[in-house]
């Protein structure tokens, strides 16, 4: 909200936390904010009693953000808590203390790159104010590397520094601060500093990889609701439901979920953020164990909703983590080829045993009619020996329609992948024309069928879709963007055979133009 003398009260688009930048606030304006902020009902006790009960085993808080305003009591600068604000006080000591006292661990997030009240500090992340002037080098020197001092050795036992937005952050820069991570040894830092840096973790932002990150441990951090800090009027709060299957999927993926609330001026974290983390504490009671110390799935992917594991000597535990409950009592696992020693629910207490058999599309579980969670229900299944899982393929659909997704299929090529990502759920990187990709699906009726794909192009490369010894040559849409995706109608294609079917897409080599493609639909054409 603006509230310079002689101008309305208007709203400033964009996400809470960054209204500074976007309404572009003059320095000495928007310092005189912090006359306003006295948190005088933060009940650091409280806040970590509520994140135990929703199933945290961690917390990371902001000390210091992008307005480079610090939550605690900083000597290199008097644009803090302590010297600012009528409250007075640091924040993150009390927040320490009850961390230790509850068992969980602490970590800081600090803006190294982007601090708009601090001469140079703007530099990267935008600037509007000549009292931003500066050098973002000395920046560094006089301010960034002195507070993360401070912040890593003030607090007691650390586990996390979270650095954020590495505009600009060169290697020169980058080594300014790297040397304090030996403040604190075994410390985990994310890969957000810069520099060519890597760090320990990656920081997917508000989506989940569809894929997970292979190789690297990672967070997926997400809000609530549109906002990471405070704001009045964001009431788009994610359901239950949504939290609950996204850290299902998370943890499904072999990544944990770091997720955010933005408290009050006053120190007070929403009802609604606080109804929604009891929601999912109580979800986390009884299924806390298929979350905790789990990996990630052995299958691409399952028709009812996702898999976490432990491996145990001599076989593993397969959590079943059932969204859409079958209507016919009959839970399949597909593809899954080891011997059952245990079904049970995780809901069920006395661990009653299921009837399970091996068929020959995988195990089929006979289970309750009723799910036991509306939101996610939990199947545990014991089997023995190595995990043996034979890949599943796509079928046709009852009214005999086609359904590819980018997820499913095999890429053949150095360069072009699936890819995920906002807006990303899709084949990409398909920049050398020799590279192509297919699927192999199970037709039970042949015939010719209607093509259509979803697309995002910035050219109109041509290209092939090849079933058996039929092929459709089709022109991708250009839609001016390669997140934004097009239904395209491709034309007729005739699949003669029934069985497993290669179904290719190939490249038209004469002016290539690279494309992205989500889905592929083939139905039945008249």
């Amino acid at each position: 909200l603006d509230s310079r003398p002689g101008l309305e009260y208007v709203d400033i688009g964009g996400i809470g936390e960054w209204i500074m930048n976007r309404g572009k606030i003059p320095v000495v304006e928007y310092k005189a904010f912090a006359k306003q902020f006295n948190p005088v009902k933060y009940d650091a006790d409280q806040w970590v009693q509520l994140a135990k009960a929703a199933g945290m085993k961690y917390i990371v808080i902001t000390s210091k953000h992008h307005d480079g305003f610090a939550l605690f009591d900083s000597k290199v600068t008097d644009w803090d808590i302590v010297d600012a604000t009528p409250y007075g006080r640091d924040l993150l000591k009390p927040l320490a203390e009850a961390c230790r006292k509850h068992g969980l661990k602490l970590g800081f997030y600090y803006s190294q790159a982007q601090d708009w009240n601090h001469p140079g500090g703007a530099a990267a992340g935008g600037h509007w104010d000549k009292a931003q002037d500066g050098s973002m080098d000395e920046y560094i020197r006089k301010i960034a590397a002195p507070q993360v001092r401070e912040i890593l050795t003030n607090y007691g036992d650390l586990a996390i520094l979270w650095w954020d937005t590495p505009v600009d952050m060169t290697k020169e820069r980058a080594d300014m601060l790297l040397p304090l991570i030996g403040l604190r040894p075994g410390i985990i830092v994310n890969n957000r500093l810069g520099g060519g840096y890597h760090g320990d973790t990656d920081t997917p932002e508000q989506h989940i990889p569809a894929t997970g990150m292979p190789g690297r441990d990672w967070e997926t951090c997400m809000t609530m609701n549109d906002t990471w800090g405070y704001k009045s009027y964001d009431q788009n709060w994610k359901s239950v439901e949504t939290l609950i299957r996204n850290l299902v999927d998370i943890a499904s993926k072999g990544g944990n979920y770091l997720l955010n609330v933005g408290p009050t001026s006053e120190g007070l974290i929403p009802q609604p953020s606080v109804e929604r983390l009891q929601a999912v504490g109580k979800w986390m009671q009884v299924n806390g164990e298929a979350v905790y110390a789990t990996t990630a799935s052995p299958f691409k992917s399952l028709p009812w909703g996702r898999c976490t594991k432990k491996l145990t000597d001599g076989g593993a535990t397969l959590y079943l983590h059932v969204f859409q409950w079958p209507s016919d009592g009959q839970l399949l696992v597909p593809g899954l080829r080891n011997k059952v020693t245990g079904v049970y629910l995780l809901a069920d207490a006395g661990k009653k045993a299921l009837a399970a058999e091996s068929v020959e599309s995988g195990v089929s579980i006979q289970v309750p009619s009723a799910a036991p969670d509306p939101i996610c229900s939990v199947v545990v299944l014991k089997v023995t020996g190595n995990l043996e899982i034979e890949g599943t393929v796509p079928a046709q659909q009852p009214d005999g329609t086609i359904k590819l997704t980018a997820i499913d299929a095999t890429c053949h090529g150095q360069q072009i992948r699936y890819e995920s990502g906002p807006e990303r759920d899709n084949i990409g990187f398909w920049l050398d024309p020799s590279e192509w990709f297919e699927w192999t699906v199970k037709v039970a009726q042949p015939g010719k069928f209607a093509v259509s794909a979803e697309i995002a192009a910035t050219g109109s490369g041509s290209f092939r879709i090849v079933a058996g010894d039929q092929s459709l040559q089709a022109k991708a849409p250009n839609t001016g963007n390669y997140g934004r995706f097009q239904q395209a109608d491709l034309g007729e294609l005739k699949i003669g055979q029934t069985g497993k079917v290669s179904i290719a897409v190939k490249a038209i080599p004469e002016g290539w133009q690279p494309f992205n493609m989500k889905s592929l639909t083939l139905k039945p054409a008249p």
